[in-house]
């Protein structure tokens, strides 16, 4: 029995179980965030996804090689607050970056937190779908405190078999 499966047998919060294993991923990405842009860039991507200590965390790496992206996602779950924070790390940098915070109601999950775009102080939000055939993630940014929100980063995901 590997530590994996020891931390699924004892999951904290199954949030998360959608996600578990292999997937490819088809993204679309704005091309000029916050410029008033209506162009998108279209191109897939993999993404392996596990539960790590318990299920109070987990990590996923996201690879799309047409694009040279690869990054991962540490996501931390809070049970006394009952909320995740999620942090991404990019190839570019290194850097973790500030975490977007929230919870999941009726399998969608929406989290959000500061943070800066090219100079520009702005909100981020993540959002999970995971009410349809295929699990969906959004990311969008806000330069007016969450009033209005501009999405610049889509994800279709398909289970690899």
């Amino acid at each position: 029995m590997t530590t994996t499966d020891v931390a699924k047998d004892h999951l904290v919060t199954s949030d998360f179980d959608f996600l578990d294993g292999e997937w490819t991923c088809r993204n679309r990405r704005l091309h000029k965030p916050l410029a008033g842009s209506t162009e998108w860039d279209e191109f897939p991507g993999t993404v392996s996804f596990r539960h790590v200590i318990g299920g109070v965390a987990n990590v996923d790496e996201l690879i799309a090689p047409s694009r040279g992206i690869a990054g991962l996602t540490v996501r931390t779950f809070d049970i006394e607050r009952q909320e995740w924070s999620i942090f991404w790390v990019n190839q570019r940098n290194g850097r973790m970056e500030p975490p977007v915070v929230g919870r999941f109601v009726d399998g969608v999950g929406v989290f959000v937190g500061p943070d800066v775009y090219e100079g520009t102080p702005i909100t981020v939000r993540f959002r999970w779908d995971t009410t349809g055939e295929h699990p969906r993630w959004e990311q969008a940014f806000s330069t007016d405190g969450g009033e209005t929100w501009e999405t610049n980063w889509t994800a279709d995901f398909t289970r690899i078999d």
